[in-house]
């Protein structure tokens, strides 16, 4: 195959994984090219533009003192983030309430009068003899302590904000491996680009180490060669341009990636797998803004017994760059039921807007921005936390990264920046 230009990597896809593993790649010495079909970096942790509005297209959030902050240190890159004090509040009972310090045994006490048997519970999953089997739901597990709806409510909005899946399709085995033994996503904040604003300093990683990325361009075909990817064909702006490289990364998940080759040339059980591990979640975001402060909360706030509504994100508490003067910038969340199949987009969005008139004053008085519904081939995570397929696969230079191929019981940004650090360490091994 003729080649225009030669690289030692290719990513496919600059989302949160693939920008990850490129700057990690191009800090190494490899020359690293990704290749966006989007006519910007992010991917699904991207920001648009509305009216001088910063609104995020997906991730609202990102995590302090993690994998992603550690990837920007290692790389000498500005990571940016605000923390908001304190980072999150519970709405219950109609009070906001700051649960920092107090942990699992505050917030409970807040709920129930009962919560010693679920705090039982939690403790015992700190030991792997008490994790439950992975056929529980978490909301089966829940079932065997308490009854309470408030508690209830708490864990599924929980599921809901990490994972993107409520408590009744989330595995209990993963929640609590999350909470237990993982950072758990307790320091975050937002950055005043948006969220692209890190991804942006990952670009010029890559660009600083000798590498290129290229936007408004689509990876359409992968070339193997004797059983290992040997180049690409890429459509560069509406003209067809091939590269060489000697191995691939993919941000793109598992089964586009299998699209890119030609078929036959992975075995059939792979195929199997990755079409039973395609299961995209869910999630529904309404972005607004009001003239007035409409959120106490600095940072997070987070519900109990709602129809949908998961958190709200106020952002411009401590970014007030993400809006026009004068301006208030917030998102809502919520989690269709179920968020793993069909459901109705209109009366799942209409849930969410019916808790927002009860739960936010003056929300009917505020600038709707937009209303964004994420699923299928653009989803908030591409497959539920603990049904994963690993990064590798049987093509040994070819990679994925992403939320597709998370580690077990994590999810997000953070779980896209870990699937980095595994993949890299890997090809450098090999390849350095």
């Amino acid at each position: 195959m003729r080649t225009d230009t030669e690289f030692d990597a290719l990513v496919i896809g600059a989302g949160a994984g693939g920008l990850c593993a490129a700057a990690r790649l191009a800090h190494r010495g490899l020359r690293t090219l990704v290749v966006e079909r989007l006519d910007r970096v992010g991917g699904r942790a991207s920001t648009y533009d509305i009216d001088g509005f910063k609104v995020n297209n997906g991730a609202v959030v990102l995590e302090l003192g993690g994998i992603m902050e550690e990837t920007f240190a290692e790389l000498g890159a500005e990571y940016g983030v605000r923390r908001p004090e304190p980072p999150i509040l519970y709405r219950i009972g109609g009070k906001d309430i700051d649960i920092t310090g107090g942990g699992w045994g505050l917030l409970l006490g807040k709920l129930t009068r009962n919560g010693a048997k679920v705090l039982q519970g939690i403790g015992a999953a700190r030991q792997d003899s008490g994790l439950p089997e992975d056929e529980l739901t978490t909301e089966q597990w829940l079932s065997k302590y308490t009854k309470n709806e408030n508690v209830h409510a708490v864990f599924r909005n929980m599921c809901c904000s990490v994972f993107a899946v409520g408590s009744e399709e989330l595995p209990a085995r993963v929640f609590l491996t999350y909470f237990t033994r993982r950072s758990a996503f307790k320091k975050f904040g937002m950055h005043p680009e948006g969220t692209i604003g890190p991804f942006l300093e990952l670009a010029k990683v890559v660009n600083l180490n000798g590498g290129e990325v290229w936007l408004d361009s689509e990876v359409t075909s992968l070339t193997v060669t004797d059983g290992r990817v040997t180049g690409a064909v890429i459509d560069r702006v509406g003209e067809q341009v091939t590269v060489g490289c000697k191995v691939v990364v993919s941000d793109i998940g598992p089964a586009a990636t299998t699209g890119l080759v030609e078929p036959g040339t992975l075995p059939d059980d792979y195929l199997v797998k990755v079409a039973a591990a395609d299961r995209p979640c869910s999630m529904i975001t309404v972005n607004f803004a009001s003239r007035d402060r409409l959120l106490k909360a600095p940072g997070l706030l987070s519900f109990g017994k709602t129809r949908r509504l998961a958190y709200i994100v106020n952002f411009t508490e401590i970014c007030p760059e993400m809006a026009p003067d004068g301006w208030h910038l917030y998102a809502a969340a919520g989690v269709p039921k179920p968020a793993t199949g069909a459901f109705d987009e209109e009366a799942e969005t209409a849930l969410i807007m019916e808790d927002l008139r009860d739960q936010v004053n003056g929300f009917d008085d505020a600038r709707i921005l937009s209303v964004a519904v994420m699923r299928d081939g653009w989803p908030p995570q591409r497959a539920v936390a603990g049904f994963d397929l690993p990064p590798a696969t049987p093509i040994p230079n070819l990679w994925n990264v992403g939320d597709g191929v998370k580690e077990y019981a994590n999810g997000g940004t953070t779980a896209c920046a870990e699937t980095a650090q595994i993949v890299v360490g890997q090809i450098i091994k090999e390849y350095a």
